[in-house]
């Protein structure tokens, strides 16, 4: 295991900040990443995710703030600390005159990896990431899930102690992105601190240990899943349609709860004991009422005002 025998922090970000034309993308933002852990940065579009994650591996300056790979300041020392590393950004930028085993063989040179044990390298990653029996074909012959695990074997030819995945399974089908998910659990069980960048709640809440939340360029909650959920929603919501919004507001006071527009119709928490709250909702006679657990998806919308795709 990569962190069996040195300290279990893999990276450190301190006070990450970055403005775009006087216009704040990212603010104050520190967390660490530990190894055997999956972290992931939740948030929509804009959020500041990928400048993050740039900001991580050295391709984006900070205006304040510094990352640390164990000892290595990555801001001063960016080659050092990007040979241990993996990237995976959210363009495939696979050469498409290359086949499968040329393009990790030709990327296996940048780590002054060569002949045999490049060959041999290249072999193991790609059973790793089950793409053993394409080898020998083209970019343009490969699935879109088979180019994202293509990258991912990339990533991985040097080793690394921890893995940047910027939103890795955008535009992938249902089974496709359970196949990277698989994946990606696998660098966890081998010791590498993972990074993870999504804005799908159903890939954070199977894949992350832990979840930063953010909007705006700033972190307005973190935790576990499961603590996120229990702490911002409780156990479960209630959707519901065709009810007036001012007696549901009253409703939702009435039990210490909160009610929020969602959709056509309107998301409340159910308290403790919510069946008194429930009975009542029943008799207000709605279009459509059901009843089911929380969710990060609540989680954002009561945090934000926002539901998050």
């Amino acid at each position: 295991m990569l962190g069996s025998t040195m300290n279990t922090t893999a990276l450190v970000a301190y006070s990450l900040t970055k403005e775009y034309n006087a216009t704040p993308v990212v603010q104050e933002v520190s967390f660490n990443l530990n190894f055997s852990e999956v972290l992931g940065l939740l948030g929509p579009n804009g959020a500041g995710k990928t400048t993050i994650v740039g900001m991580l591996y050295g391709g984006v300056a900070p205006d304040r703030g510094f990352v640390k790979l164990g000892d290595i300041q990555v801001q001063s020392d960016g080659r050092t600390a990007r040979a241990k590393m993996g990237i995976v950004t959210q363009e495939d930028n696979l050469d498409p005159d290359f086949s499968v085993f040329e393009n990790l063989l030709h990327f296996a040179h940048h780590y002054h990896l060569t002949g045999k044990t490049a060959r041999k390298r290249v072999g193991e990653l790609l059973e790793q990431v089950n793409l053993e029996a394409h080898g020998q074909k083209r970019i343009d012959e490969l699935s879109g899930g088979m180019k994202r695990r293509l990258v991912l074997a990339r990533a991985l030819i040097n080793r690394p102690h921890v893995v940047f995945l910027d939103e890795p399974t955008t535009g992938l089908d249902p089974d496709a992105r359970q196949e990277f998910w698989k994946l990606v659990i696998d660098l966890k069980q081998r010791g590498c601190g993972v990074l993870l960048t999504t804005h799908y709640m159903d890939e954070a809440q199977r894949l992350c240990d832990r979840l930063l939340l953010l909007q705006q360029g700033q972190v307005i909650d973190q935790g576990t899943p499961l603590e996120l959920i229990d702490r911002t929603i409780g156990k479960e919501v209630v959707e519901i349609e065709g009810v007036d919004e001012a007696r549901l507001q009253a409703l939702a006071t009435q039990f210490n709860s909160w009610c929020r527009p969602f959709g056509s119709g309107y998301l409340l928490a159910l308290p403790p004991a919510p069946t008194p709250l429930w009975d009542d909702l029943v008799a207000t006679e709605p279009q459509r009422l059901t009843r089911r657990h929380a969710n990060l998806e609540d989680v954002f919308l009561r945090l934000t005002g926002k539901v998050l795709e």
